[in-house]
């Protein structure tokens, strides 16, 4: 009888070794990175390619919101940006043609003083001339009318610059307030421009904002990954903010596990681990992964979580990153072992 009773109690111990030794050192479930993508532009939802469970690919265009009325003004603006790109061309073409009214008279007034430099050097070889015949005058040499031809010359030429020096000097006064008539139309021509300039850029910055506007009308997925939920149809009107679908990356996903302030000295962010997915009926697929974050503070043990320690009350989550080959999927039951 006692024999029988020790060896019961040995295969009783031993059963219960066998139920304490586990192969995972805590346990979770399964999480994906999800992104709810709402509408950034009301109108109507003229397409929408979406359906749930569809893998997508991320920044790929969904979707479009009506941009009709956008678009017309974005036109509306770019018409009258060439108009005031057409101002601005003719009023620069102003400009350019006072500045060769200015360089035409001043042309003229080079061209008089070229003619003053002239006389005065004719004047100035009549004069040589005066005193050399008046010198062969004195000898006998020539005539007196010789000499006085010279004179009427001399007073010829200096009548002629004088009556150049006038004429350059009107000219002189009239330069200077056709200068100044210049100046003020070309003052005037550099506010107008400036004021063309000014409405060219409000132009070109409601034209910035409208393409911003039209590019929110593109539905586009944030990120690569599988459709969880459709929230909208094509040809529904949708407002701003309004929820189009949910979408979820299902290649990088992460364990939410929880461990005992016993374990937490022994975990580490960056640390590789082991991760199984379990399907039931002993069905385990396993994978690497690596611990990308660590709860700085405790929680209760929740009631579907299974610690190290069964009498532990607080816990610490943690998040275990790995590369999902398309068994996992949220929600599901797994284990790791660190």
């Amino acid at each position: 009888m006692k024999k029988v009773f020790l060896l019961a109690s040995l295969a009783f111990i031993m059963a219960s070794c066998g139920e304490d030794k586990k192969d995972y050192d805590a346990t979770g479930t399964f999480e994906a990175t999800e992104v709810t993508v709402s509408a950034e532009s009301s109108g109507q939802l003229i397409s929408f390619n979406v359906a749930e469970g569809q893998l997508l690919n991320g920044e790929i265009t969904v979707g479009q919101i009506d941009s009709r009325q956008l678009t017309l003004k974005r036109a509306q603006l770019a018409t009258s940006n060439d108009q005031l790109v057409a101002t601005h061309g003719q009023l620069d073409a102003n400009k350019r043609q006072l500045a060769a009214n200015r360089q035409a008279t001043a042309s003229k007034q080079l061209d008089l003083k070229k003619q003053v430099a002239s006389i005065r050097q004719q004047i100035a070889n009549q004069q040589r001339e005066h005193q050399r015949f008046s010198e062969l005058l004195r000898d006998g040499a020539v005539p007196r009318k010789q000499v006085d031809d010279i004179d009427y010359q001399i007073q010829v030429l200096q009548k002629q610059l004088a009556a150049t020096e006038e004429q350059i000097a009107s000219q002189n006064a009239a330069l200077a307030e056709q200068n100044k008539g210049i100046a003020a139309q070309i003052d005037g021509i550099n506010s107008q421009q400036t004021g063309v300039s000014a409405q060219q850029a409000g132009v070109r910055a409601q034209q910035a904002q409208l393409d911003d506007q039209i590019a929110h009308t593109f539905v586009k997925s944030p990120l690569s990954g599988t459709v969880l939920e459709k929230y909208a149809e094509q040809g529904e009107f949708v407002s701003i903010g309004k929820p189009l679908f949910k979408i979820a990356d299902t290649k990088r996903m992460f364990i939410r596990a929880y461990i005992t302030s016993e374990q937490l000295k022994d975990v580490r962010l960056g640390q590789k681990v082991k991760v199984m997915a379990d399907y039931g009926n002993g069905q385990k697929k396993q994978y690497n992964g690596v611990v990308t974050w660590i709860s700085s503070r405790s929680e209760f043990t929740p009631k579907t979580i299974v610690t190290d320690n069964e009498r532990a009350d607080l816990v610490y989550a943690v998040k275990i990153q790995f590369q999902n080959d398309g068994y996992v999927k949220i929600g599901m039951y797994g284990e790791v072992k660190f």
